[in-house]
C-alpha cells in the first residue's frame, strides 16, 4: 500500500465508518469477530486501517450488524481507495494497451493538464516511435503479455486532445530527457524535432529546465496533474493518484517553483536544437 496521505486517510476514513457503524449496532469487537467467524484482532486490524477489508469481509460485517443495505456503497469506497494506488503488475496485468485505455476518460475531461517529466518525454507529445521504444523497453521488463502495437496505437489516439481546442497543456521538461532516452539516436532526434513543432501550437506551454548547478530545487517524479482535482505519479513500483487537496496544492506550488526554474520560447528551442545537433 502506498504511503501517500491521501491513500492512507481514505482507508482510515473507511475503516471509521465500518467501526462507527459497529458501535451502532451495539456490538463489541469480540461479538462482531465471533458472528463474522473470524478472529478479533481481523477486525481490529480493519477499524484501524491497517486491512484493508475484501468485498466478502464488508458484506459479513454489515450482516452482522444489520445494515445490509449500506453493503453496495461501502464496497464502492474500497474499491475507490484500493484504485488510488495500483502496482504496475497489476494494472499491467493484461498488456500495455488496457493501461494506457484506463485513463482516457480523465484525459478526455480534464480542462489543463500540466506535466513535469525528469525521466521520459511526456506521452502527449511522443512521437510513434519514441513511444514504442519506450513501451517496448517496459515490456521487456515487467510484461509478459506483448500488445505494444496496439498500446502504441491508443497513446496516439489520445494525443488527438492536443489538437481540439478543448484542453490546454503545460508541460514542464528536465533538460537531461532531451538527452536520454531508451530509443536510439535518429528515433530521438525525431522526438525533439516534434517537440519544437508541438511547442509552436496555442494551447501549448513548453518549458526546458536546464541542468545546472546550484538549482533550487533537485528533479523530482515524474507528475501528471489533471486540473485541481487529481495528481498522478509514476513510482517505481506503481501508479499513484493522489486527490487530497493539501496534496495537490504541494505539487501545484512544486510545479510552479520548477516553472520559475525553466526556460522558455525560443531558449528552450535552443536547448532542443543544441541536444539534436550533438546527436549528430
Amino acid at each position: 500500500m502506498s504511503s501517500s496521505s491521501s491513500v492512507v486517510e481514505a482507508r482510515q476514513a473507511l475503516a471509521r465508518r465500518l467501526s462507527e457503524i459497529r458501535k451502532d449496532s451495539g456490538l463489541s469487537g469480540d461479538q462482531l469477530s465471533a458472528q463474522c467467524g473470524w478472529h478479533p484482532a481481523k477486525t481490529s486490524r480493519i477499524q484501524s486501517g491497517k486491512s484493508a477489508p475484501s468485498k466478502a469481509d464488508i458484506k459479513a460485517w454489515c450482516a452482522a450488524c444489520g445494515v445490509e443495505d449500506q453493503v453496495p456503497d461501502l464496497i464502492a469506497e474500497a474499491r475507490a481507495v484500493q484504485t488510488m494506488y495500483t502496482e504496475w503488475r497489476r494494472m499491467e496485468r493484461t498488456g500495455l494497451r488496457a493501461a494506457q485505455e484506463s485513463v482516457n476518460s480523465l484525459y478526455q475531461r480534464t480542462s489543463l493538464l500540466r506535466v513535469y517529466a525528469s525521466r521520459v518525454m511526456p506521452g502527449m507529445v511522443q512521437t510513434r516511435a519514441y513511444t514504442a521504444a519506450v513501451l517496448r523497453s517496459i515490456q521487456r521488463e515487467r510484461v509478459a503479455v506483448d500488445d505494444v502495437d496496439e498500446a502504441v496505437e491508443a497513446r496516439m489516439d489520445r494525443q488527438q486532445m492536443l489538437f481540439s481546442g478543448r484542453h490546454r497543456f503545460g508541460l514542464l521538461i528536465e533538460e537531461y530527457v532531451l538527452h536520454a532516452a531508451v530509443c536510439d539516436a535518429e528515433t530521438l532526434v525525431g522526438q525533439l524535432g516534434h517537440l519544437i513543432s508541438v511547442s509552436a501550437h496555442p494551447f501549448v506551454s513548453l518549458g526546458v529546465i536546464p541542468t545546472a548547478c546550484d538549482r533550487p530545487h533537485l528533479p523530482v517524479e515524474d507528475f501528471y496533474m489533471f486540473d485541481e482535482a487529481e495528481v498522478a505519479v509514476e513510482l517505481t513500483s506503481g501508479y499513484l493518484r493522489i486527490t487530497q487537496p493539501r496534496e495537490i496544492a504541494a505539487y501545484t506550488k512544486m510545479f510552479t517553483d520548477l516553472a520559475s526554474m525553466a526556460v522558455h520560447g525560443a531558449q528552450a528551442r535552443q536547448l532542443i536544437t543544441t541536444a539534436i545537433n550533438a546527436l549528430g
